[in-house]
């Protein structure tokens, strides 16, 4: 409602999408990720919506502001983050932008491995500037899997399978497809949910067997795209 006041018509569509269109939202850690879909994007307007971002911040609510036409034009210039927001939405107003015929697989596992590439040095990069501290460890590696998680659903679909919705299965299916020890992603996972909290001693350790996972899985990626050029 308070969208369709400062908004109005320019308003075509309103998608809840992420985590809280799924299996995988916990209350008070999940941000809220709501696409807003407009006819054009008016200054104006969105210098109204600055009162209500200010409130929605601290209700963790994260919304993007798109055209129409953006949607469409995601397709081919960021096929993972389309073939997973088109996977994992609701609409809540207004129509479903999301209706071309999902990403080629060939195009989607390009995607997959270059977002890896990019997150095992963005990963690398942002441990050396924390100084390797524990504090650092504890903050990048739920960062880090949360970047990647996209990555792991978007690998599915590029075999050519049906993906199962929560996390935990998503990490099971990717291991058991790619024949690799993806335990430290479970470990993070619990990071991430607050369920474990690694000392001085465990976090150098867990950050290891997270990194060597996270450059297995890269690898064996790199290898499918090699064999199906």
């Amino acid at each position: 409602k308070q969208i369709g006041w400062i908004f109005g018509e320019e308003v075509s569509a309103i998608l809840l999408y992420g985590s809280g269109a799924g299996p995988d939202y916990l209350p008070d850690r999940s941000n809220v990720n709501v696409l807003i879909v407009l006819t054009r994007p008016n200054p104006e307007t969105l210098r109204r919506y600055a009162g209500l971002h200010r409130v929605w911040q601290k209700e963790q609510v994260v919304p993007l502001f798109l055209t129409s036409e953006e949607v469409q034009a995601m397709r081919e210039r960021f096929p993972l983050e389309y073939q997973d927001m088109g996977e994992t939405h609701l609409v809540l107003t207004g129509e479903d932008p999301f209706t071309e015929p999902a990403v080629e697989v060939r195009v989607l596992a390009e995607a997959c491995l270059r977002e890896l590439r990019g997150q095992m040095v963005r990963l690398r990069q942002r441990f050396v500037e924390g100084g390797g501290s524990v504090e650092a460890v504890l903050m990048l590696l739920p960062l880090s899997l949360t970047a990647i998680l996209p990555v792991l659903r978007g690998l599915w679909p590029a075999q050519g399978r049906t993906i199962r919705r929560t996390t935990e299965t998503v990490i099971q299916d990717v291991q058991a497809l790619l024949g690799l020890d993806l335990g430290a992603f479970h470990e993070v996972l619990q990071l991430k949910r607050g369920r474990i909290g690694p000392g001085p001693a465990e976090s150098p350790r867990l950050y290891d067997r997270y990194v060597a996972a996270l450059e297995a899985l890269v690898n064996a990626v790199e290898k499918d795209v090699k064999r199906e050029a």
